[in-house]
């Protein structure tokens, strides 16, 4: 490996001029066509005022991708004079990387001039174990490098922090963002074309799909074949999933819109997230629980002071988890012991990591993940001294609790969802509490409740 002092321009004259007055008026010209472009679009979300996070641009040379990546950069104008650093992630075209790797040089140069690297957040990465330092990879990628000037006259001075990205779980990605997300002044750009030699009208299909895909935040169908920088992108759904990010496309065509060969085209699109308004939410929350025991390896416990007044309430609290449609670890409490807040993120944790029928979650698992809330209100207890009174008493989408000696078991409202016959409820109920079915031993007390329900999406 060699590391050097300043990381020289690779693909400076191939894919973006090397004279630096060529290149400035090439940029500022994208820049133009860009923001007009992305004037007249119909974009998928609808960004409005709201400050932009992260971007999401082509990276082909720039007679292909220039003014698409253009609009993504314009889209930035208002915001520019604030934004003094770039986390910039692009996937390897040359060498292989296993993980994130950071670049080992003390600054970056293009034609028109050299951009220092955020030394500091390097050294935070790579001591926490989220990334290595690999020159070798970084020393030909043009997945990174064509976005610099871009960058340069865009927002003028401003501190880089260029990863590489090659083989790596979303939650890999994700970590690294969470680990450097910063505020206001930390912009992150995600280098990604999409589709690659299909005709254009089945390229801009594929496309459209694709941008459909990137703005609704799905990992999980989102893959190499639609967008070569697919894992870092993956990356980026899945933080922008914990801080609350909104996509919207920008712009999207193809190779055969900027250059006129429509037999062979590769897509590009540029997109941008942006920073919502709306308050935390529980399903958040939870998601961060899991997220920092899978780097931590033990539960994460706030202060109730950092949580917000409508979270400080003790309420009972069961948080159940899916993948891709299967239940993967339900915990709760029933007693409303602890704030809101601290009990979601420990019954979070227990539905990860402690639910005796299943093995805990892995880091591969956990952008496939799906999490329900039920927040429970104070249970009532059901007059029945009989099964059959209980039968009687009991209303379509109660949850139960059923209290005999050394026996007690509990279905919260969902259960109703998927088994919707009261008769067979009240049998399952009984099998979970170990009773025998019709059975009503001595003290046996049956509670109803209802919950109020928080999912994602």
């Amino acid at each position: 490996m060699t590391t050097l002092a300043t990381r020289p321009p690779a693909v400076a004259g191939t894919f973006y001029p090397g004279d630096p007055g060529a290149l400035a008026e090439t940029v500022d010209a994208c820049l133009q066509l860009g923001a007009r472009h992305a004037a007249g679009s119909q974009p998928l979300g609808g960004a409005g005022a709201r400050r932009i996070k992260a971007i999401v641009a082509p990276h082909a040379g720039y007679r292909f991708s220039g003014p698409i990546a253009g609009s993504a950069y314009a889209a930035l104008r208002d915001q520019a004079p604030s934004i003094r650093r770039v986390v910039l992630l692009g996937p390897s075209h040359r060498v292989w990387v296993d993980g994130l790797a950071v670049t080992g040089a003390d600054q970056w140069s293009t034609p028109l001039g050299s951009v220092p690297v955020d030394i500091a957040a390097r050294r935070r990465l790579v001591d926490a174990g989220l990334a290595f330092v690999d020159d070798d990879a970084h020393a030909e990628e043009h997945s990174l490098e064509v976005h610099l000037p871009f960058l340069q006259r865009a927002l003028g001075s401003f501190e880089l922090l260029p990863l590489v990205v090659g083989r790596a779980e979303p939650l890999a990605v994700a970590n690294v963002l969470d680990a450097v997300w910063g505020g206001p002044e930390t912009l992150i750009v995600v280098s990604s074309d999409l589709s690659h030699y299909l005709d254009h009208a089945t390229a801009t299909r594929v496309d459209r799909a694709t941008a459909e895909l990137v703005v609704a935040g799905d990992l999980a169908h989102l893959d190499s074949d639609r967008a070569c920088g697919a894992v870092p992108v993956r990356g980026l759904l899945l933080a922008a999933k914990e801080h609350r990010l909104r996509g919207e496309l920008i712009d999207l065509r193809t190779s055969g819109d900027t250059r006129g060969d429509r037999d062979r085209v590769v897509g590009y699109g540029a997109f941008a997230f942006t920073e919502s308004d709306e308050p935390l939410a529980l399903t958040t929350l939870a998601r961060q629980a899991i997220r920092r025991a899978l780097v931590t390896g033990r539960p994460h416990r706030s202060a109730v002071s950092e949580l917000p007044v409508a979270w400080r309430e003790p309420r009972a609290v069961f948080v159940t988890l899916h993948r891709r449609g299967a239940l993967r670890g339900c915990i709760g409490t029933l007693e409303a012991s602890e704030p809101l807040g601290i009990a979601v993120a420990r019954a979070a944790f227990g539905a990860a990591f402690d639910d005796p029928r299943f093995a805990p979650v892995t880091a591969a698992e956990f952008a496939e993940l799906d999490v329900v809330i039920s927040v429970l209100d104070p249970p009532e207890p059901l007059v029945a001294n009989s099964f059959a009174e209980l039968r009687a008493a009991l209303r379509h989408g109660d949850g139960l609790v059923v209290t005999a000696p050394a026996n007690r078991a509990t279905f919260l409202p969902a259960v109703w969802d998927d088994v919707a016959d009261a008769d067979e409820v009240l049998a399952l109920l009984w099998r979970k509490a170990g009773l025998a079915p019709g059975a009503w031993p001595a003290g046996t007390v049956v509670e109803r409740y209802r919950a109020t329900v928080y999912a994602e999406g």
